[in-house]
């Protein structure tokens, strides 16, 4: 059984999740591929008592982060260039992450 240093210390380390580090004991994620999914994973979390984070993140109501970040910002990233900037600026200005205006930023246009 952990000590409660061991414990401590257990939760103080940093966790890994799709690139991003964190100081939270447990990180979830999830890939939907259409706007509705992204809706819903994100309404079925906020809206139960959880909060609102930047680019893509909530949390629930016990605490744990969530990043809901649909296939068509992972494309866009892995697609790298300027494809990949412009979508990641729109990212930027969101909380929940809309499809279409991610979709508009990797051709070129704002939504």
């Amino acid at each position: 059984m952990a000590t409660s240093a061991q414990t401590a210390a257990m939760k103080a380390m940093p966790v890994r999740l799709v690139g991003l580090e964190r100081r939270n004991p447990v990180k979830l994620s999830e890939t939907p591929r259409r706007q509705q999914e992204t809706g819903r994973y994100w309404n079925a979390i906020v809206g139960n008592g959880g909060q609102e984070n930047a680019c893509g993140w909530c949390k629930d109501k016990w605490g744990i982060s969530w990043q809901i970040t649909p296939r068509v910002l992972m494309e866009a990233m892995a697609a790298g260039g300027d494809e990949a900037k412009r979508a990641f600026e729109a990212m930027m200005d969101m909380k929940k992450i809309d499809v279409a205006a991610i979709e508009a930023a990797r051709r070129g246009r704002r939504s």
